[in-house]
């Protein structure tokens, strides 16, 4: 129990925040894209790679949140590499030409961290008429990872470096519709539950990094996929339930986790030498 501090395998707990597991590691000439970048966890990502080193990209939909976030980390950090491009993950056009952008600049791409995602709208469809849940939470980061692969893989090839994928699950993960995932009814209002709709995104994260772990595996080629659960952590997630957030806000925020420690497993995904790696195990950091 995390509340406890109890420490396991990787001689961390859950209460072990992002600068702790990454001391002493030097992730200069690492370029990172960070999704969801803006707030919550995504800042305390961005900070804590910039801090190690690494050349952190901040994609992310809200441009002029993105932009104060930098100047922040900016102003603790002066030496620190960043830069800021629009994504809004649940547009798969905004993907697109996110990707291709990013290839156009020739930069490499070590990690993956994607982190973006929504909890909990009422029932509504993407641009491209996809339920909001599964476009922002899956479609958008599943295309967005076939697009950089590629580049990864050169990257890894190149610096002879693992490369690493990781994406951001839960263990709402477990609850879904009775049938799993609705892929003949994803965009069917009729029956439609928030907390379903997000647990079968998340569901669905867990699978792609299985799969795409795998089929990395057989091709022999220098990067892990991997899924994480960051455990109960305090952010906006539930903003948009008023209930929800107000009782999170003032009560059960004093035995959530901060975001110092919830990014600290993707610290463990991205830089530990055994990694997270999803052909192996679902969840790692617990």
């Amino acid at each position: 129990m995390w509340i406890f501090g109890w420490k396991g395998p990787s001689g961390f707990s859950a209460r072990s925040t992002a600068e702790e597991v990454t001391h002493g590691i030097d992730a200069s000439g690492i370029t990172a894209i960070v999704t969801g970048a803006s707030s919550g966890i995504g800042i305390e990502t961005t900070r804590v790679l910039a801090l190690r080193g690494a050349h952190v990209i901040m994609a992310m939909r809200n441009m002029g949140a993105g932009r104060e976030v930098k100047e922040a980390i900016m102003k603790e950090l002066p030496s620190a590499q960043i830069d800021t491009m629009e994504l809004d993950l649940s547009s798969m056009a905004s993907v697109r030409k996110f990707a291709s952008d990013y290839v156009s600049s020739g930069l490499p791409l070590n990690l993956l961290v994607n982190n973006a995602g929504i909890f909990g709208t009422p029932f509504m469809l993407s641009q491209e008429g996809i339920e909001l849940h599964i476009a922002t939470n899956h479609s958008g980061h599943f295309l967005l990872t076939n697009l950089l692969l590629e580049t990864m893989k050169r990257t890894s090839s190149r610096s002879n470096k693992e490369g690493r994928i990781v994406n951001l699950t839960s263990e709402a993960h477990r609850l879904v519709y009775h049938d799993g995932i609705r892929f003949d009814k994803i965009n069917d209002e009729s029956g439609y539950n928030f907390v379903l709709a997000y647990g079968q995104s998340k569901l669905a994260n867990i699978l792609h990094a299985k799969g795409l772990a795998r089929l990395l595996k057989e091709e022999e080629v220098q990067i892990t996929a991997n899924s994480v659960h960051l455990g109960a952590i305090s952010t906006n997630i539930f903003r948009h339930h008023k209930l929800i957030n107000a009782i999170v806000c003032s009560i059960i925020k004093y035995v959530l986790k901060k975001y110092s420690a919830g990014s600290s497993n993707y610290m463990l995904c991205g830089f530990t030498p055994a990694g997270c790696r999803g052909q192996r195990r679902v969840f790692c950091g617990q």
